[in-house]
């Protein structure tokens, strides 16, 4: 008589209180049928509200969708962000603690470092770190679409193609003085940076398999135990320049060795991951298939611009080759600030009166403002790699859809982030140049220039999110034409007309550069909204499918 019972007030309950009383029944069809009951009740009760009503409820569902996926869409990004934002930052400090340890030498040892480190150094690694964002590309796109065995092919070409760059580029930094002296720089410096710039080399070639292991392990979402061995090496080379330093004396070999010591174990770190066991999946050894294509690649490189632009998204050397021009664009116009801020002869931002370690610490700041955009910001040295990423992935899957609202996020996410920091430049702009200098007259001349750095900061949340964009599709020939024509049709010219014409001198330079950031953002968002995200599922097929 109970189980009735129980059915009779089944029939009068609603809500989960008939779940509960059909539990009682023990009969599965029962709990499915007060199930359905409930789910229509609730349909009817839709029903049953007016059209104005039905809409506003629709609306509440598609808004609430909306903020799931965009925070589900949010976690995977930060999931890459945060150990690539480790990587960088901790790669960027072992370049300050080794100029603060050159500081502790002597005037000209701190010039010289400042100049290798922001001229040769940093164009040589754009190069480096352009030609590697089509390996990202390609390894990012066969983890979509699971093709892992792929992954470790695409990581030793780009070892066999950086490596023969990476050796044409030491000339550069073997004849670094006579390059100096040329380009108008006192003696003394000029020959302080030729033995320093020897020591770089050992590096050049330590970036070339660090950065191009790194991309692959951020492809495959597997950079995280990288990001805190970076981190912790950082605190290493800070306690190892102090005992090599300031404790053993050891000097310019001393600072360079621990250097060398950091990068050397950072690569080493990275191998034993890659190598032992836990990329199973994507490393299935070396193969010879890695050698398989590298002569269309080399010739492809020097092929025209025209014929590369039209084959960019097929050929692995010819989104190389214009990954070498796109960093090139980014290089040299900072490096042309670097020079002008440090000729001896130029009076710029009233440094003639300083000391050569003051103009350093001027030079500093600009180099962190870059480097600060690229490694809190947004977060990466360059050119948004870290967006390639999740799009490439994507694209890899043929979600062409998800990739658009991967950039939707990450846009808005960056440009959230940009607003912040321009907000804070603004405000706290004469007490951020004491973050790198307790002197008085540099705080005044890089105070100067915080307004130029608030906006900077501003555009360049933007640029590098459209640029991963366009290298996640393969395209980084448009990109090129536009860094090209942005900074040197645009940027350098109106910056040389301020700085020389109008006497406005390093702000002219800078504002001429803001000129050619803005250029450049407003064409890369023209070719982001022209984007068929169809034909890019298309054209990450066919990249796919090239190397066999």
């Amino acid at each position: 008589m109970s189980v009735p019972l129980v059915e009779d007030e089944l029939v009068e309950s609603t809500g989960w209180k008939k779940i509960l009383l059909s539990l009682c029944c023990y009969t599965p069809r029962k709990i499915h049928t007060a199930i359905l009951h409930i789910s229509g009740r609730e349909e009817m009760q839709k029903m049953d509200l007016g059209p104005e009503a039905r809409l506003l409820a629709s609306q509440d569902e598609k808004v609430e969708d909306f903020k799931r996926k965009a925070w589900e869409e949010s976690k995977r990004v930060w999931a890459i962000a945060f150990p690539s934002m480790l990587c960088r930052v901790t790669t960027y400090g072992a370049y300050v603690v080794s100029q603060a340890s050159f500081g502790y030498l002597s005037d000209v040892d701190l010039a010289a470092y400042a100049l290798v480190q922001t001229i040769l150094v940093r164009f040589s690694n754009g190069i480096l770190l352009g030609m590697a964002s089509v390996t990202e590309t390609l390894c990012g796109e066969a983890f979509g679409a699971k093709q892992y065995d792929m992954m470790g092919v695409h990581l030793q070409r780009s070892w066999i193609v950086n490596t023969a760059v990476a050796t044409a580029m030491v000339p550069f930094y073997v004849f670094a003085t006579p390059l100096l002296r040329f380009l108008g720089q006192e003696e003394e410096i000029a020959v302080a940076a030729g033995s320093i710039s020897l020591c770089f080399i050992p590096i050049l070639y330590l970036n070339v398999y660090g950065m191009t292991m790194q991309m692959f392990l951020q492809a495959q979402h597997k950079n995280m135990v990288v990001g805190w061995l970076f981190a912790i090496l950082f605190f290493a080379h800070a306690f190892l320049s102090w005992i090599f330093v300031y404790k053993l004396k050891w000097g310019l070999p001393g600072v360079m060795s621990v250097l060398i010591i950091a990068f050397g174990v950072k690569v080493i770190g990275e191998a034993v991951y890659i190598f032992g066991g836990w990329c199973q999946d994507s490393w299935k050894g070396f193969s010879r298939s890695a050698f398989t294509g590298l002569m269309p690649v080399l010739k492809s490189s020097i092929s025209s611009g025209v014929m590369l632009w039209q084959h960019s998204g097929v050929v692995q050397c010819c989104s190389s080759a214009f990954s070498w021009i796109y960093e090139i664009c980014n290089s040299c116009h900072f490096c042309l600030l670097h020079l002008i801020t440090l000729q001896p002869k130029h009076h710029y931002m009233g440094t003639h009166d300083m000391p050569w370690v003051s103009r350093c610490c001027v030079v500093t700041f600009y180099a962190f403002q870059f480097y600060f955009i690229g490694l809190v910001l947004t977060p990466l040295i360059t050119p948004s790699l870290l967006y390639s990423v999740r799009v490439s992935n994507e694209l890899g899957r043929g979600n062409g859809k998800a990739a658009k609202f991967s950039v939707e996020v990450i846009l808005y996410t960056s440009l959230t982030i940009g607003v912040f920091f321009w907000i804070l430049c603004l405000a706290f702009g004469h007490q951020i140049s004491y973050l790198f200098t307790s002197s008085k007259e540099v705080a005044k001349a890089v105070s100067s220039l915080s307004g130029l750095l608030a906006f900077s900061i501003l555009l360049n949340n933007v640029g590098p999110v459209l640029s991963g964009v366009a290298i996640s599709c393969g395209s980084q020939g448009a990109v090129a034409v536009v860094n090209g024509c942005s900074y040197y049709v645009i940027g350098i010219p109106i910056g040389v007309l301020l700085a020389y014409v109008a006497h406005m001198e390093v702000q002219g330079i800078w504002i001429g550069m803001m000129c050619g950031m803005v250029t450049q953002t407003v064409a890369l968002l023209y070719l982001t909204w022209k984007i068929n995200w169809v034909e890019e599922v298309k054209k990450a097929s066919k990249r796919l499918q090239y190397f066999p």
